[in-house]
């Protein structure tokens, strides 16, 4: 069975109404404060290039400075981009009813003519892969304490997606550049276009493949079976980025040609975990660090049904438990066409090789991102 948050519900009223499916557009749309085109225009002073503080699959994000003085973040969506109306009325309608500490406020939208606009709050510290690897990270310093409250922050904010919100949500892009760090570096989910929702009736969605490779599971990839594992595993290479401070599409170390999960999954088995911390960290809890890591790598199981659920995991991290990682397997890897990555990993459960695909872009030749 099939349920796309809005997607496939505009498709489907498409065929049958084309009045039924501007209404539901309409219906969304009334659950969110309205701004005029004019009122954002003003606040990003004509949308500005000094205002410009991001760029997303399909459109660009401005600072803005509301009348009453509230800073925002102004997502504007291309009027080119056909998906782009599909991710505006996905992102509102996942968002209008979702309210926690660990995700981006929805604060209102813009559609008026062919303007599709969201306004977000503002959060002072950008993105988590700007303080981790661009030019913020050379003055931000993130310390232990910091990286792990931004892991169990996340892991909090995706056990309310999955498992307290109704109906439940699957994120689809958990990656650095979709977490927001605020003025306290308390991280929160944002980037909601891909969201999909999940009713208590159903086990799994069917649906083509979006999101961004290196982070994307392996059933996934392999045969558009998509499950609230699929955020699971996503969470488990954040970790791994977050401990050591390189992007899991930088396949390169030391002249090696290895993904970043591949890497940490050789430095366990070689007892050298602690070789891929970050250098900039330089004072941290060996045993902690070394338990966020294994976590990781059950949460990036190969086969999905050895992952755990994400209030498992925050069980894991959050408390002193020994992890029985006897029960460990190698996790799902990916190999491109080039042969980056020579892995085959044989699922344990099935018996079945399994051959994955990982170049570390966006998706665009599936599902446009």
């Amino acid at each position: 069975m099939s349920c796309n948050c809005f997607g496939d519900l505009f498709v489907r009223q498409k065929r049958e109404d084309p009045h039924a499916r501007r209404e539901s557009g309409e219906l969304i749309l009334a659950n969110v404060k309205n701004f005029s085109y004019n009122e954002l225009r003003s606040a990003t002073d004509n949308f500005h290039g000094k205002n410009k503080i991001g760029r997303g699959g399909f459109g660009t994000v401005y600072k803005g400075i509301l009348k009453n003085e509230t800073q925002v973040a102004v997502k504007t969506l291309s009027v080119q981009s056909k998906q782009g109306v599909h991710e505006f009325l996905t992102e509102i309608d996942a968002m209008s009813h979702a309210r926690h500490p660990n995700l981006v406020d929805l604060i209102g939208c813009c559609a008026e003519g062919t303007n599709r606009i969201l306004v977000y709050e503002y959060l002072e510290n950008s993105s988590l892969d700007r303080a981790l690897l661009g030019p913020e990270h050379k003055t931000t310093k993130l310390d232990w304490e910091r990286r792990s409250a931004v892991c169990m922050g996340i892991a909090r904010g995706l056990v309310y997606l999955h498992e307290e919100l109704v109906p439940r949500i699957v994120h689809r892009d958990i990656k650095a550049s979709n977490i927001l760090l605020d003025k306290n570096f308390i991280p929160k989910i944002g980037d909601f276009g891909l969201a999909k929702l999940f009713p208590d009736s159903i086990t799994h969605i069917s649906t083509k493949i979006a999101g961004t490779t290196g982070y994307l599971a392996p059933e996934y990839v392999l045969g558009g079976q998509l499950t609230m594992k699929a955020d699971v595993y996503s969470f488990g290479v954040l970790i791994l980025e977050v401990i050591s401070g390189r992007s899991s599409a930088n396949a390169n170390w030391g002249g090696m040609q290895k993904l970043l999960l591949e890497r940490a999954w050789e430095l366990y088995q070689e007892g050298k975990l602690l070789e891929l911390v970050d250098p900039a960290l330089e004072d941290f809890p060996e045993k902690e660090v070394i338990k966020y890591m294994k976590v990781a790598f059950f949460c990036t199981q190969a086969t999905a049904s050895r992952r755990p659920m994400m209030s498992q995991v925050v069980d894991m991290l959050s408390r002193d438990i020994r992890l029985n990682d006897e029960q460990l397997t190698a996790p799902g890897f990916f190999q491109d066409s080039s042969g980056l990555t020579s892995t085959n990993k044989r699922s344990s459960e099935t018996g079945t090789s399994q051959q994955m695909s990982s170049v570390p872009v966006s998706i665009t030749h599936i599902t446009p991102r």
